[in-house]
């Protein structure tokens, strides 16, 4: 046992001084007792930098990237039907503003007859200008939902229900005027109405189905709002205005024979010869304008020599029909060729007609 010795000193209080002796105090020295050792945790110590084991990284869900590629597959059909309907309402806008005639309807009317009524313009406003705005703008949409790029900072959420809303109106618009139609214009036709009444309705039917029918249930008070709104519109619109159907009504067009003021070319009256010779025949009305110009390039000498077909010999009214030739012909428009069995509507160049009919100058036909 180790002793530890500890002195103590004091200073003197008093005037005399005093010593004292040391102390001896005994002590103890503790001994440290090793604890075992422990084995070390089952970790991997690593620095930094060093290796580590690759964390497998989730793989993508197959379920969205098919959903994704759905949802651009029906965003790039719903541009190209837009902007097809873009191109014909322009078309239609060009006649509108230049006053020129449409191409002649499937038998009994005029597509002129409709577009140029007071329900071709909507206060004031050319329909087809109209239905050109709302076909580009849904087919800047559908361009921008594929590419995922939106203007005034807005989400795809708001533009697909924006999309939703403009199909809904167009759709609203086409139903309310293939009922003006059908009851305005009996026995009329215009292939330019259906038309955008099947690309309206096709446009609406793919956006339902992109958006599902859980959703486009929620978005139904927006439907039927914007429906409404857009009938209540067009209502109000020709309520201001004379109805066409008042007019057309009672309309009637006595038959009348047109005048042809050209004179006929050598070329033209060959022509007519070997047309005549082939049994080749044009079908045509008198109140059609395009049926005047093709007679015109023949001039009046050789159009005498034509197989021309009257189809409203005994004049025109609403819901005559054409009469038995032309029917049985299916003529859709005026005017028609019928060349070796082969249809071919609209004005032909006399140079198209020589090609399809097989005519050479160096062959004089029989007369």
């Amino acid at each position: 046992m180790a002793t530890f010795s500890f002195t103590l000193a004091t200073l003197s209080l008093s005037s005399s001084s005093a010593s004292f002796t040391p102390i001896r105090y005994p002590c103890r020295q503790q001994r440290l007792i090793s604890s075992p050792r422990l084995p070390p945790p089952p970790l991997k110590c690593s620095s930094y930098g060093s290796e580590r084991e690759p964390v497998p990284e989730p793989e993508p869900d197959s379920t969205v990237v098919s959903i994704s590629g759905s949802s651009d597959w029906t965003y790039k059909l719903t541009a190209g039907i837009a902007g097809i309907g873009f191109l014909e309402t322009s078309y239609l806008s060009y006649l509108k503003l230049t006053g020129s005639d449409a191409f002649c309807p499937v038998g009994g009317g005029s597509c002129s007859d409709i577009l140029d009524s007071d329900y071709a313009a909507v206060f004031g406003v050319p329909l087809p200008l109209i239905g050109m705005a709302a076909y580009g703008f849904i087919a800047a949409l559908g361009f921008q939902l594929v590419t995922n790029k939106f203007p005034f900072g807005i989400n795809k959420s708001n533009a697909q229900l924006t999309l939703l809303a403009s199909t809904t109106s167009i759709a609203a618009a086409s139903s309310y005027f293939l009922y003006i139609l059908t009851t305005a214009f009996p026995g009329s036709s215009c292939t330019y109405c259906l038309l955008s009444v099947l690309f309206s309705f096709a446009l609406l039917f793919i956006t339902v189905k992109d958006l599902g029918l859980p959703e486009t249930y929620k978005q139904l008070g927006l439907q039927l709002f914007i429906s409404s709104l857009v009938i209540l519109t067009l209502n109000t619109s020709y309520a201001y205005s004379k109805p066409a159907s008042s007019r057309l009504a009672n309309i009637e067009l006595p038959y009348y024979a047109t005048e042809i003021t050209t004179s006929s070319t050598p070329f033209a009256q060959s022509l007519a010869r070997h047309l005549h010779s082939i049994g080749a025949k044009m079908y045509g009305a008198f109140w059609c304008s395009h049926c005047l110009e093709q007679k015109e390039m023949f001039g009046r000498e050789a159009v005498k020599q034509l197989d021309y077909v009257e189809c409203f010999p005994e004049g025109y009214r609403t819901g005559t029909k054409m009469i038995k030739a032309c029917m049985d012909a299916k003529i859709e428009g005026f005017p028609t060729w019928v060349i070796n069995g082969q249809v071919l509507s609209g004005e032909l160049k006399l140079s198209e007609l020589a090609q399809l009919s097989g005519y050479s100058e160096s062959v004089e036909p029989t007369s």
